[in-house]
């Protein structure tokens, strides 16, 4: 059973319910400076991340690919329809909340930790890289908030779909998510990490949702040529 899941998607519950408090106490100078904090954090988890890299023409074909793929199903424009009807379906005035559920939901679901963590879960019962990760992403989930407000709460809901799935599934998975995949997928993730990162610095308008489909490009390419 994917308890780990369900801990990991409560504790981003919790986390953003405490972050949403704090926003309305914070003046507008301790809010930009905690939204430089999480620009500059997420910088470094993306590299972190893009440093796993173990066949760098695969990371970069996989980024190029899967732009134009998700450049050429406007996956963006899709994505961010899907938040602003479910925002005004939630009557939420908040500005930033499409944003906030992409930008949460790209940070808590792209990584290794998201796919060994939940494959241990399942195979084993091993809870404990995916109880972790739940702790981590709790505290994100705080400065996330604080800076997006509600999308981040909701990000709770796909982030369990998608690791509870990889849980009830993981005897498939185990054959399938090498190491070397599971490296190269994170390596992508990191990239798109580390364009959320450019976005909330305002240094680069990075799109980041349209290169989603480089993290299955790179699995297709990894197969065949890795």
């Amino acid at each position: 059973m994917p308890i780990g899941s369900l801990v990991n998607a409560l504790t981003v519950i919790v986390g953003s319910t405490i972050g949403l408090l704090l926003r309305k106490k914070f003046p507008e100078n301790i809010k930009s400076i905690i939204f430089e904090g999480v620009g500059l954090g997420t910088l470094v988890l993306g590299m972190k991340m893009a440093f796993q890299v173990e066949d760098f023409l695969i990371f970069i074909f996989s980024l190029i690919f899967g732009g134009i793929i998700g450049e050429l199903i406007h996956l963006e424009t899709w994505m961010e329809g899907m938040g602003d009807r479910l925002k005004a379906r939630l009557k939420s005035q908040d500005g930033r909340f499409t944003e906030g559920l992409i930008t949460a939901f790209l940070i808590f679901c792209v990584g290794s930790m998201t796919f060994v963590g939940a494959i241990n879960e399942g195979l084993n019962g091993d809870r404990t890289l995916i109880l972790t990760k739940a702790i981590l992403d709790g505290f994100t989930s705080i400065a996330l908030a604080s800076v997006y407000g509600l999308g981040v709460l909701l990000s709770a809901l796909p982030l369990f779909i998608i690791q509870a799935g990889i849980t009830l599934l993981a005897g498939q998975f185990q054959s399938f998510f090498s190491d070397l995949i599971i490296n190269q997928m994170t390596a992508v993730g990191g990239a798109l990490i580390l364009g959320i990162g450019l976005n909330l610095l305002g240094i680069k308008r990075v799109k980041t949702s349209n290169l989603l489909p480089g993290l299955l490009v790179v699995i297709v390419l990894t197969l065949i040529f890795g």
